[in-house]
């Protein structure tokens, strides 16, 4: 009894080992054979070309006042935010040093005006015993003359006419003297007239520090920026800038400044459109429009001005481009109670339109390809695809051909945008199919001819999840 029930479970299980092989073989021929992949159509489209680049917000215009005098801030009458008109008074430093320095140059000048007028008195004071020599001298002369006619007739001794002519000759001598004295003192009062000019002047340098103790705003618009506390220490001169006290901008025009790098400078000119996204308004995309680009990398070190340049080769090399952000844009903002949405240094991301096309055929990037022109050359797909361009890469699409098969087709492609890329070449017409996924697929898997299962569902999923 027990063999036969060992033989029936030997017999129950081959079976169930043959019906189990034969569902396989069924399944094996019932099963698609071919690649899945994801298809999208090819169409006309608008595309826009766009250079991404990110950077700050700025105020179109900003001014740093800075302290032209070194003290302490004894008055501070804005805070940070506040408004403020060109020529309010911000900010005052102790004046006390300053007082005492004007009133010390103001001494100087008096004492000059001093030695000017002693110097004019001893000209004046010269100039009568010059007077007084000059008629001593002449009635001298008149003497001697007497004398000598005396001394030829044997009248006045030798000694006499000597003497008579001593007295002539001395008082030359003082005359000589005196005019020297008036020239000196002549010299001695310009001399003081420059000392009063320079007392005056440093009396004027002094009394404008004095009245730089006083801080003015220099143009209307807002305290952006405060750096310093009442009671704090400045430090300043009039021939350098000294310490930022605060800065004022005008926040109704405000610009946005990025960094693009040398590769995309190229294609960017100033008046070219752009979006602009900023952190601070998610899902909000403002216009704008460029300005200016700078002509000089911003990571250049160096003092060009006197030819002192260090080039860096293991930087990328980034120019600042200037964009106006457009005021119809944010109107919105302003009017629900915002009258200066942005400030100075939020982040925002642009996408500046360098070059659209209208009604082009094209597909979506992740369609195209580049495969290897030598690794082609033993297919038959590579000799009847235009060479015309040849080149080591060649770039390609997958096309559907009978819903099953896919055909290589290269193609020349032109400009793109986040999603497609135009066509400007290729055996490619308005309504084909091609393969856009999966990557794997598209980029190494698939060659010309191979069949494919179409698996869209799995791509509209794939959608709905991001």
């Amino acid at each position: 009894m027990a063999n036969k029930k060992n033989k029936k479970l030997i017999y129950g299980a081959a079976v169930l080992l043959v019906i189990l092989i034969a569902g396989a073989i069924y399944k094996g021929k019932n099963r698609e054979v071919g690649e899945k992949v994801q298809t999208e159509k090819v169409e006309l489209r608008t595309i826009k070309e766009t250079v991404e680049a990110s950077g700050k917000v700025f105020p179109k215009t900003e001014v740093k006042i800075s302290s032209d005098v070194s003290g302490e801030i004894v008055e501070l009458y804005v805070n940070e935010g506040d408004s403020v008109v060109n020529g309010q008074i911000l900010a005052r430093v102790d004046p006390e040093a300053y007082d005492s320095q004007v009133e010390r140059a103001a001494a100087g000048v008096n004492s000059a005006k001093a030695s000017l007028a002693n110097t004019r008195a001893q000209v004046e004071t010269f100039t009568a015993q010059k007077e007084q020599t000059e008629a001593q001298l002449t009635n001298a002369k008149d003497m001697h003359r007497r004398s000598e006619k005396l001394y030829k007739e044997g009248v006045v001794s030798d000694q006499d006419y000597q003497s008579s002519l001593s007295n002539v000759r001395a008082l030359e001598a003082n005359l000589r003297a005196a005019e020297a004295n008036i020239r000196s003192a002549k010299e001695s009062s310009r001399g003081a007239g420059f000392q009063i000019k320079s007392a005056q002047a440093s009396l004027k340098e002094i009394s404008t520090s004095l009245k730089r103790t006083t801080i003015y705003a220099t143009m209307d618009g807002i305290v952006s920026k405060l750096n310093i506390e009442k009671g704090e220490r400045v430090v300043g001169t009039s021939m350098m800038a000294g310490t930022e006290i605060l800065r004022i901008a005008d926040l109704s025009k405000m610009e946005v400044q990025v960094e693009v790098t040398e590769n995309d400078l190229p294609r960017i000119n100033v008046k070219q459109l752009v979006d602009i996204e900023l952190d601070a308004y998610l899902d909000r995309k403002f216009k704008g429009r460029i300005v200016e680009i700078a002509h000089t990398a911003n990571n250049l070190i160096g003092d060009m001005g006197n030819g002192i340049v260090t080039l860096t080769s293991d930087q990328v090399t980034n120019f600042v481009v200037t964009i106006d952000i457009d005021p119809a844009s944010y109107k919105d903002l302003v009017s629900l109670g915002k009258p200066y949405p942005f400030r100075p240094g939020m982040s925002a991301s642009v996408s500046i339109f360098t070059k659209t096309v209208e009604n082009v055929l094209s597909v979506p990037i992740q369609a195209v390809n580049a495969r290897d022109r030598e690794d082609m050359e033993d297919k038959p797909s590579a000799k009847k695809v235009n060479q015309s361009y040849y080149d080591e890469m060649m770039e390609v699409v997958f096309v559907i051909s009978d819903g099953v098969k896919v055909k290589l087709v290269e193609v020349k492609t032109g400009i793109q945008d986040d999603d497609y890329i135009e066509l400007l070449t290729g055996d490619l017409k308005n309504g084909d199919e091609v393969v856009v996924g999966p990557y794997a697929a598209v980029s190494r898997k698939l060659e010309d001819g191979d069949d494919i299962i179409i698996d869209n569902d799995k791509k509209e999923k794939d959608e709905e999840e991001e």
